[in-house]
């Protein structure tokens, strides 16, 4: 009898046992390919959403990327002015960054006294996007700003085309600030003697883009590192687009509880909001 225990407790053992490795198999399998959390950081994106937020983002709509190589799922769609990715921050691809896409490849970007234009149209401020700080005029030169050494700021910027994939580009001296590090992102060593560019060793006077590359600014537009000043952004590290809020919560104001008895730091308005 006793020995009939034990063999059916072990069975229950396994069972729950392999019930849990199923449900991790599964799990993974959905936050790799499908739908993963993410934690708003900064406030970059205010007042679209606030640092503290945290978000569901879909990675199954562009195409999910197979883990430890450049493949990746088929898309349902493709990346669109307006829509709010997650990628990996082209500079330290450790670090997750969440923008909204302003311009796509082969558009011809512009900003004049804050207006953004997209191939020469006006382009509407999001609904909930903001201006905080001062307003620089044309020709008032930003050094931190994209490519570096031009006469672009941050409320004055362009006009600029955004690289697509087999966009045939002119190199020297001045391209080399616009196209250099894209240049060698895309696995080339590159560098420039005097007017002259050279790719792996060998003089040249022209480039083949080899990816689509992507223009993003945060909503907050006086207080985001984005596109204006890191550039390009390649389409191989956009991981998906941002669904809803599934939690929120002020990292600013305490936890405990309030004189009326609630968690004064939840912000219970924005749980379940989707983001648009």
């Amino acid at each position: 009898m006793k020995a009939e225990q034990e063999k059916t407790v072990k069975k229950h053992s396994r069972e729950w046992f392999d019930a849990l490795v199923i449900a991790a198999i599964f799990a993974t399998i959905l936050r790799i390919f499908v739908v993963e959390s993410y934690r708003i950081p900064t406030g970059s994106m205010e007042q679209t959403l606030l640092a503290g937020d945290f978000l569901f983002v879909n990675k199954y709509v562009y195409g999910a990327k197979v883990p430890f190589t450049d493949f990746r799922l088929p898309a349902a769609d493709t990346v669109d002015r307006g829509d709010i990715i997650v990628f990996k921050f082209p500079k330290d691809r450790s670090l997750n960054y969440i923008k909204r896409c302003v311009a796509i490849s082969g558009d011809l970007l512009e900003i004049r006294d804050r207006q953004l234009f997209v191939n020469g149209k006006s382009v509407a401020l999001p609904e909930h996007a903001q201006f905080i700080g001062q307003k620089m005029p044309p020709g008032a030169a930003d050094f931190q700003i994209f490519p570096r050494f031009s006469t672009f700021n941050k409320d004055n910027y362009g006009p600029l085309r955004i690289p697509a994939k087999g966009d045939v580009v002119e190199l020297n001296a001045r391209t080399y600030q616009l196209y250099g590090a894209l240049i060698a992102d895309e696995g080339h060593d590159i560098s420039i003697s005097g007017d002259q560019v050279y790719i792996d060793g060998v003089p040249k006077r022209q480039y083949t883009v080899e990816d689509n590359y992507y223009f993003a600014m945060g909503d907050n537009r006086d207080n985001s590192l984005d596109s204006r000043y890191w550039g390009f952004l390649p389409e191989r590290d956009i991981l998906g687009e941002a669904m809803l809020v599934y939690w929120s919560w002020d990292p600013d104001r305490s936890l405990f509880l309030d004189p009326a008895g609630k968690l004064s730091s939840i912000r219970w308005q924005r749980t379940g909001m989707t983001v648009h």
